[in-house]
């Protein structure tokens, strides 16, 4: 155990170390991000800190079982104004060490040692959470990127689509084909197209600046995207069971080792409590000597007749004590209670986000298939209609109307998409696999 803990402390030492020297990726994919967060995180590092303080609490409880040493002396001059008899002024010193060490504490010291050891667990199972967080945090924010980048896409496409429109009707307006009343409504589409793009434009720039402020990038950092062609095939990727991935989340997810990790710590802490019921034994042992000016012997002789050894043993044996150690160990049950019942509600809690992330997976590609439909059906639709306009036989409403359900067709694509594909890599973080967007 000794080995691992300094193992993983050369490990963060080595790690914070190179948070100045690591340069930063010239192009970000998910992997880079989330590999970059892991470092630079300020949650993260602070939680590295606080493991690396409760080694050092652990080094002092190992040390506690260890035989203390002093060493004291004590100089001391006396002036006496108005003598009756002897010196006026007078010179004495002491010179003692000291050693004690506890023989028996009802094993306080033992079980102090074995709750830290569980404590470092604990603390580097938070550490692992802290880093699950960013995860998922910069998944999300990155996900919100892609999806958007496709939507700022759409309503290029669809603001170029207007523009010919606006473009077509001008002309057939000017060779009597068209009213200026229709003319009118082509101009405004286009006007409100053009809107809708820099609605669009705002959100994908609101977006990065999220993923930028969860990298802890300063304001001059640029962040170049790596923006992935997803196929359907990765949006439609056949689902692992709910019931497999619950199982394999309750072996990996952090936070259910270390509530199930709190429950030994409690339990240790009432075994502490219990101890202080029963007496406790130290060994203490001392010499030691004195001198003194004015009694007709030199220093050399006072301090070797003076010279004294001692050794004894102190017994304590707890009588009544206004019953601070019977408080003690109720609110030490109390605990163990506390920290079985958060341990029964972390795993109910992880099967509830892992129901609501398959439910939402599931949905999710469902409304993907039913929007490739519709879109493929409005796309045809409006082509149809557009042609027929410029012909003279659908009026402008018609058309405007087609193209609105082309354009909500193109959202809801993009919408399920990307709400299946971050589920999807919900999903197989619950199970421990990487989570990668390609």
């Amino acid at each position: 155990m000794n080995k691992y803990w300094k193992a993983l402390t050369w490990g963060f030492v080595l790690l914070s170390s190179s948070v100045m020297a690591q340069e930063k990726p010239a192009v970000w994919d998910l992997k880079a991000c989330i590999d970059y967060a892991r470092i630079h995180n300020i949650q993260i590092r602070q939680s590295r800190i606080a493991l690396e303080e409760s080694l050092e609490n652990t080094k002092q409880a190992k040390a506690n079982r260890l035989p203390s040493l002093s060493f004291t002396s004590g100089q001391n001059y006396v002036n006496r104004p108005r003598p009756e008899a002897g010196d006026k002024n007078t010179y004495s010193g002491s010179y003692n060490l000291n050693s004690s060490v506890s023989l028996y504490e009802g094993g306080k010291l033992r079980k102090n040692m074995e709750q830290m050891n569980l404590q470092n667990e604990v603390q580097g199972l938070a550490i692992k959470e802290a880093e699950n967080n960013i995860e998922l945090a910069i998944t999300q924010a990155f996900v919100q990127v892609l999806y958007a980048d496709e939507s700022v896409k759409i309503n290029e496409s669809t603001v170029e689509v207007s523009k010919a429109q606006r473009d077509r009707g001008k002309a057939l307006l000017e060779v009597g084909s068209l009213s200026k009343a229709d003319f009118a409504q082509l101009e405004s589409q286009y006007a409100s197209d053009q809107y809708q793009l820099v609605v669009a434009q705002t959100t994908l720039d609101n977006a990065r600046l999220e993923l930028k402020q969860l990298l802890e990038l300063g304001v001059n950092d640029q962040m170049d995207l790596e923006i992935p062609q997803l196929s359907d095939e990765s949006v439609l990727t056949v689902l692992p069971t709910k019931e497999s991935v619950y199982l394999a989340s309750l072996k990996i997810m952090p936070e259910v080792k270390y509530n199930q990790l709190n429950i030994e710590v409690a339990n240790i802490e009432q075994e502490k409590a219990w101890s202080d019921y029963l007496p406790n034994l130290t060994l203490s042992a001392g010499m030691g000597s004195s001198h003194a000016s004015g009694i007709g012997t030199g220093f050399a002789t006072q301090t070797k007749q003076n010279w004294s050894e001692n050794i004894g043993l102190t017994l304590n044996i707890p009588i009544f004590n206004k019953r601070a150690t019977k408080t003690a160990v109720n609110l030490a049950k109390l605990n163990v209670e506390n920290a079985q019942l958060a341990y029964e509600n972390i795993q109910k809690e992880l099967l509830k986000s892992i129901e609501t992330v398959y439910q939402d997976a599931v949905s999710a590609q469902n409304r993907y298939r039913s929007a490739k439909e519709t879109l493929a059906a409005s796309e045809l639709s409006f082509e149809l209609t557009q042609q027929q306009f410029f012909l003279g036989a659908k009026n402008t409403v018609e058309m405007m109307t087609e193209k609105n359900n082309l354009w909500a067709a193109q959202q809801e694509v993009i919408q399920a998409k990307y709400m299946a594909v971050l589920n999807l890599q919900l999903l197989n973080f619950y199970q421990g696999k990487a989570i990668e967007i390609k």
